[in-house]
Order: C-alpha cells, then structure tokens, then sequence
C-alpha cells in the first residue's frame, strides 16, 4: 500500500511538473507569437510608409507632368500663331507696297479699291490677334526689335535715331517676329 501511494505521490508530482512545464512553454509560446507579431507589425508599419513616401512622390510627378504639358499646349499655340503670323507678313508687305506705289489718278478704280480693303482686313485682324507694329522713324535704335541695314550722317536726327524704316517689324505679344529693318543716322 505504501507502495501505491508513493506512486500515486510520483504520478501526482509528475503530473504537477508536467502542468508546470506546459505553462511556462505556453507562456513562451505566447510571448514569441507576441515577438513575431511586433516584428510582423513593425515591418507592415515599414511598408505602408514606403507606400505611402511613394504614392505621394507619384502624385507630385503627374502633377508636375499635367502642369509641364499644360504649358506646352499653350505654347504650341503661341509658336503655331507666331510661324503662321511671320509667313503673311510678306503678304501684307507687298499689298502695302502696291498701294503705295499706285499713282494718284489710279487710286479711284475698283481694282485699287479691293487692294485697300485687302491691306486693310489684314491689318486689323493682325491687330485683332495681338500683332503690333514695331516703332518707327524718329525712333532710338534697339537692337532687340531694329536690324539696322544702313548709317547714314544727318544733322537733323539725334544719335542713334532711326531715319527710315525700309521694312516694317511686328511682335507678337511681347514676342519680336520680325525685326524692323531701318537706317541709323549719326
């Protein structure tokens, strides 16, 4: 008998160790299923920065990308405006010329009459689309908006004046399309 209550006291003990040793190794357990679900936080925290730093850098380049292209689209404009502005010029030029040059008994027929209208439609509608004509005789020379083709000496203009205008320049808003081509006195 005695012998059975010293196993039943063994068993009893074994069982004690046994329930001892599963909490403690639980306990281990949920600490290290704590650990790995820190780490695990930590590196789904690491990752949704990242994310975040580069969904932001993302929307900071379309918008410069939308603004970039916004701008070129109004200077294709600008530039289509301005090429097609300079290859009429010409055109103006010579209508200017044939009136001009049309002497004063002529100046009453139809034909000179549709020139007029012609050279005069232009003028306004250049003008109408921010054309202007650059300045003139009397002038100082700048040769930002004058080529200056030839000097000549004459006391009646101050230095550097323009003294004739041989053919008329035109800027395009703020833009030079074709410089004034002028005689510089003194």
């Amino acid at each position: 008998m005695e012998k059975d209550i010293n196993e039943k006291q063994d068993i009893k003990e074994t069982v004690e160790q046994t329930e001892e040793t599963t909490e403690e190794t639980t306990e281990q357990t949920d600490k290290n299923e704590e650990n790995n679900i820190n780490e695990k936080l930590e590196k789904a925290e690491a990752m949704a920065k990242d994310y975040l730093d580069k969904l932001q850098r993302s929307l900071a380049e379309f918008d410069n990308f939308r603004k970039r292209t916004n701008i070129e689209k109004a200077s294709m404009y600008e530039n289509g405006a301005r090429d097609t502005i300079e290859k009429l010029l010409p055109i103006l030029d010579n209508f200017e010329r044939a009136i001009l040059s049309t002497p004063e008994d002529e100046k009453e027929t139809a034909m000179f009459k549709g020139i007029d209208m012609i050279f005069n439609q232009m003028v306004e509608t250049f003008k109408n689309m921010g054309v202007e004509e650059l300045a003139g005789v009397g002038e100082t020379f700048d040769p930002n908006i004058h080529n200056a083709v030839l000097h000549i000496d004459d006391d009646s203009f101050g230095e550097n004046v323009v003294a004739e205008v041989m053919q008329k320049g035109y800027k395009y808003k703020d833009k030079v399309i074709r410089p004034s081509m002028v005689k510089v006195a003194n």
